[in-house]
């Protein structure tokens, strides 16, 4: 379904954001120096040439960096969202929300407000079926670990659930179900209506009978927003709370981090990495360090936040340390409240209590730093907003920005290269006269023997790679169990059953993490090598084919695709749940033979679906990445053999003459894109343990 209307979204703030994203600005140098090489590439450029530019200019055109915000219910990552895109409230914030929607906000500074358009997808009926059928993933919990009152608690959770979205939406709840809608604009009033829905929200007493309607059937929101303001477009994406009763806002937000490269955490100052955010460091710790930002908001409920923010970020670290997360991990103070009032200019509006912090934290950076003259500008400043923004600009420019550049120019390197040997084969001709015409039945069996080597070769090499996985994996799996089962005995012997015993599960993640990460390198490197020696064999078939032993022909192979961090890792299992549950389990078990034997059917239960996980959902897309990038580069390349294969002697005669005409303009055209796309090669490959 999709319906239109146009209404003006305007960005308060302009210049404030303006100087906020100015990080972005070597990466938007870079693309442009790209595009005036394509510009270059295209003055010279045949017909095939030119389509293949034009795939590298749209592929330049729908890069878009993301970042996943994750945080606690009431983190204030919505407010924090609503001030990087500008300082509205597009997003609702001021409610406290049940829903599980992840809102991706694509802002794009080539997007006209009158094209802001939005769209919502529906939860499908299995989802729903089976996350009442189970009880979600603590239902799971619940029922392995023979809680079954709990689970017949989430169960009747639940179901009230069903009913009343059942009585919101009447008849066309099933219908619903697994649809979307669209709409050809985006407002405040139409995104609450599908992701606004408060704890507290009734049915027959709310006056705003919109707000909501679909909110506990929606899984998904992608608004795609106007801002000038911004240099290049970024999708900036606010998960749900993981604290929810069902762990289902957890595996959503595993989801959604898996989609992005870059992860910001929000934290509340008042209650920064409390035993729920726990949950949220097992996530990040699954994440390269470079790609996370810690923020801490709501720096303005603090009475004396120059004191505290030093001890808070002193706690922050020493707790990261204790759960294997990088102290190097960037961590950023700051207020999304000052910020909105920074860009909307109501500093007026800031409560007493809150006016009272900034002016405590400004005067104790006024010791350490020159103060911005414009209050405007100082409250921005001291909102921690330009600091975010600049931690994400760096890690974009440095990481999925410089690998977005590095394949653009490798591709179009090639593009020179293959525009160089067609000129050379038309002047070698006009000399020489025509030559043995290429056999193209015969260069496209070839072409077809080479991918199929190459490509066999490397599925056999990652095949290999799978079954060691497999192998480690499993490994891990009986060390820990057994490693647990013997502390459970040493417990119980000591002990006895008065006292619930517990086990700290990190040594476990920590070895399914080491063996992905041990695969995930060695993959990478399979890949590389496979690639290059395409390249080199594609190389030699082409000079053969064409008999050319003078020219200054180079092919350059792909880079491989960056493995998927193991974020579902940080997903919570039986042993990070401390409570009755585990109680009431001890008591139902007779024998110590019996807590070890059922202990161990339940950690095999609990771990088997992560084992699963790392391969099918990581392991195995990424061999599938692999394959999928070689058979792309194969594709472009049998394009161009054919196309010059194709050519006959009046063509390369036209081609000549038209070189001739402007030789100097094309010659130095393509000197010059040649020229522009030397510098980008690409980062290197993350080193991982071996």
């Amino acid at each position: 379904m999709k319906q239109d209307r146009i209404i003006p979204h305007t960005h308060p703030g302009t210049a404030l954001v303006e100087n906020t994203f100015r990080g972005l600005a070597p990466l938007v140098r870079d693309r442009r120096k790209v595009a005036g090489a394509l510009d270059h590439l295209q003055k010279v450029a045949d017909e095939t040439s030119v389509e293949a530019i034009q795939k590298l200019r749209r592929r330049m055109r729908r890069f878009e960096p993301s970042v996943t915000l994750i945080g606690q219910v009431k983190a204030g990552k919505t407010s924090l969202v609503n001030a990087m895109s500008g300082g509205g409230t597009l997003l609702p914030s001021d409610v406290n929300p049940w829903t599980s929607v992840v809102t991706s906000l694509h802002l794009s500074p080539v997007l006209k407000e009158a094209n802001q358009r939005a769209q919502f997808r529906f939860f499908a009926e299995d989802e729903w079926a089976n996350l009442l059928n189970t009880g979600g993933r603590v239902g799971e919990l619940a029922s392995r670990a023979g809680a079954d009152k709990e689970l017949e608690k989430v169960r009747r959770q639940l179901s009230d659930m069903r009913e009343k979205s059942r009585a919101r939406l009447g008849a066309s709840f099933e219908q619903l179900l697994g649809q979307s809608h669209e709409y050809g604009y985006v407002d405040e009033e139409l995104i609450q209506r599908y992701v606004c829905l408060g704890d507290d929200f009734d049915l027959d007493t709310s006056t705003d009978k919109s707000q909501g309607r679909f909110a506990d059937i929606t899984k998904s929101a992608d608004l795609y927003v106007s801002l000038p303001a911004l240099p290049l477009p970024v999708c900036l994406r606010d998960t749900p709370g993981v604290n929810d009763t069902f762990m289902v806002r957890e595996q959503i937000t595993v989801n959604a981090m898996r989609g992005s490269r870059l992860c910001v955490m929000v934290l509340s100052a008042h209650q920064a990495l409390s035993t729920v955010d726990l949950a949220l460091i097992r996530l990040i710790s699954n994440i390269p360090t470079r790609d996370v930002v810690i923020f801490v908001n709501r720096v303005d409920e603090l009475e004396d936040p120059a004191r505290e923010i030093p001890e808070i970020r002193d706690s922050i670290r020493k707790t990261l340390a204790g759960q294997n997360v990088s102290t190097d991990t960037k961590i950023i103070f700051g207020s999304a409240v000052w910020a909105h009032r920074a860009l909307t200019g109501e500093l007026g509006a800031l409560s007493k209590a809150s006016a009272s912090a900034l002016i405590n934290l400004a005067e104790y950076e006024a010791t350490q730093t020159a103060p911005e003259k414009d209050p405007f500008a100082m409250v921005w400043t001291l909102s921690g907003l330009p600091a975010l923004s600049q931690a994400i600009a760096e890690r974009i420019v440095v990481g999925e920005g410089a690998e977005h550049i590095a394949a653009i120019a490798r591709d179009a390197r090639n593009i020179a290269n293959a525009i160089s040997v067609s000129r050379a084969m038309a002047d070698r001709r006009a000399v020489e006269g025509p030559a043995q015409p290429v056999d193209v039945t015969a260069l496209t069996r070839a072409l077809d023997h080479t991918n199929e080597r190459v490509a066999d070769r490397l599925a056999s090499e990652l095949d290999s790679l799978l079954d060691a996985l497999d192998t480690r994996l499993e490994k891990s799996r009986q060390t820990f169990v057994s490693r647990a089962v013997a502390s459970l005995i040493k417990h119980l012997e000591i002990y006895g059953e008065d006292e619930v015993w517990t086990y700290d599960p990190a040594g476990l993640r920590l070895l399914l993490k080491t063996g992905y990460q041990v695969f995930a390198a060695k993959a990478s490197r399979a890949g590389e090598d496979g690639y290059l020696r395409c390249s080199n064999e594609l190389k030699d078939l082409f000079l053969q084919s064409y008999s050319l032993t003078d020219v200054g022909f180079d092919l350059e192979p792909p880079a491989a695709p960056q493995p998927p961090a193991p974020v579902l890792l940080g997903q919570t299992i039986a042993l990070d749940i401390k409570g009755s549950w585990w109680s009431r389990w001890w008591r139902k078990r007779r024998t110590y033979q019996a807590y070890t034997e059922e202990f161990r059917a339940l950690i095999d239960a609990e771990i088997a679906p992560l084992v699963d996980a790392l391969k099918a959902d990581l392991a195995t897309p990424y061999k599938a990445a692999l394959m999928g990038k070689l058979d792309e580069f194969m594709a472009g390349q049998r394009e161009v053999f054919l196309n010059l294969a194709n050519r006959d002697h009046s063509d390369l005669e036209d081609l000549r003459r038209k070189q001739a005409d402007a030789f100097d303009a094309q010659h130095s055209a393509l000197t010059e894109a040649r020229s522009l796309l030397t510098d980008f090669q690409g980062p290197e490959m993350p080193k991982v343990p071996a």
